[in-house]
């Protein structure tokens, strides 16, 4: 299928790897030009020159900024003012008790969950609105839903921003705007792989096998294993395309089943 993005200008806030990555280069293999965005000049970079290397003949450049920080956001206006489609995807998670979360643990998750997403799309919609055509989509998670009793930080924080999607939407009514957000389920990213291989490491047990272990011992799970972030960007890539036009204030599920026992 042609998702018809050919032509389109995208911007992916944190696709330095990951889902965001992953995001970038679905988007790039349909003719997309893509931004990709990271907060250090090093990983941007390489990030390109992956995606460059990935996808031949790709459109794809870099812009360095902490998207947490609101200078460096406005810093942004002149390219966010030309975006097509803006994927808000850059997120923070930590597993952390609820009793030792301090306020400044809730001010960075805000900034970095909730307020990048509304300082891009404040930047981006009205120009989408004004040419008549756009899509921004935010890159959610089950957590927003079912939040963790370990991670209140990060479930209501991204539920705040799966809020801020819905509303959005309704500023779109009668245009051919769409804002969406697709619901993830856990995903082997690169952080959780990182984190896996550490306890496989202290427990002297092969990284693949206790990887297995954790997807298999998820009693929610429908698929039983851990989502590979091409999935959760096959998605958001289809509901960034004209061919997505009917979906609007939608949270769509790439979660692997995982709702089904608490909806």
């Amino acid at each position: 299928m042609d998702l018809q993005l050919a032509g389109k200008t995208t911007f992916v806030s944190g696709s330095t790897r990951g889902i965001g990555f992953a995001i970038a280069r679905g988007l790039l293999e349909e003719g997309a030009a893509v931004i990709v965005n990271g907060r250090d000049a090093q990983g941007v970079g390489a990030a390109v020159e992956e995606l460059t290397s990935l996808v031949p003949g790709a459109d794809v450049t870099g812009a360095v900024a902490d998207l947490s920080d609101a200078a460096q956001v406005r810093a942004l206006e002149a390219s966010l003012a030309e975006v097509d489609v803006l994927v808000n995807n850059v997120g923070h998670f930590e597993v952390k008790a609820f009793a030792d979360v301090t306020d400044d643990d809730w001010q960075r998750y805000f900034d970095v969950n909730v307020m990048s997403g509304v300082r891009l799309s404040r930047l981006a919609l009205p120009h989408m609105l004004a040419r008549g055509w756009g899509r921004i989509l935010f890159v959610g998670t089950e957590s927003s839903v079912n939040v963790p009793a370990d991670m209140v930080h990060y479930g209501a924080t991204k539920a705040a921003a799966l809020a801020v999607s819905n509303g959005l939407a309704k500023l779109t009514r009668g245009t051919e705007v769409t804002v969406n957000t697709v619901l993830g389920g856990p995903t082997y990213s690169d952080g959780v792989a990182r984190a896996v291989r550490q306890v496989a490491e202290a427990q002297s047990v092969p990284a693949e096998d206790l990887k297995a272990a954790i997807g298999a011992g998820n009693a929610t799970s429908l698929l039983q294993r851990f989502l590979d972030p091409q999935e959760v960007a096959d998605l958001t890539v289809y509901l960034a395309s004209p061919r997505a036009s009917a979906t609007n204030g939608a949270a769509v599920r790439a979660d692997g089943g995982v709702l089904t026992s608490t909806l």
